[in-house]
């Protein structure tokens, strides 16, 4: 297997297992906490609650579209706030997401993965878009 190969094995197992976390995540907050409870975190954390109707679409939407390998450059960066904003959530709680409340390990790892994400985009084992410019991808 060349290099090229390889780069694009990686980004799509990258892509693969970022979108499926991402959409696991998001309907954990519209079926699992509904709606109005995970609006209800969000602002026991400080956050505004009609911040989870943006998260959930980004983390839903964001996982479909990386999945397809759609755009996967900015779809990983929007991301970031996110991530950081459970980052933030989970600080005070140490270092294992195992802790009670969930530490912050996991955001962090999670963090750096859809930075990795960005700088690989998304390979060639992805759907091409003519309005998506190959940067992009």
């Amino acid at each position: 297997m060349n290099k090229e190969t390889q780069h694009d094995m990686a980004a799509l197992v990258l892509r693969l297992g970022l979108g499926v976390m991402l959409i696991a995540h998001g309907l954990l907050k519209v079926l699992v906490f509904t709606m109005p409870g995970t609006m209800q975190f969000f602002v026991s954390t400080g956050f505004a609650g009609w911040m989870a109707y943006p998260v959930v679409a980004l983390e839903i939407g964001g996982g479909l579209l990386l999945l397809l390998g759609i755009a996967s450059r900015w779809v990983a960066l929007a991301q970031i706030p996110i991530l950081l904003g459970a980052l933030y959530v989970h600080s005070g709680n140490g270092w294992m997401f195992s802790n009670t409340n969930g530490g912050w390990e996991y955001p962090a790892f999670l963090t750096l993965a859809v930075v990795v994400m960005a700088l690989l985009g998304s390979g060639r084992y992805a759907v091409r878009l003519p309005f998506v410019p190959a940067a992009a991808q």
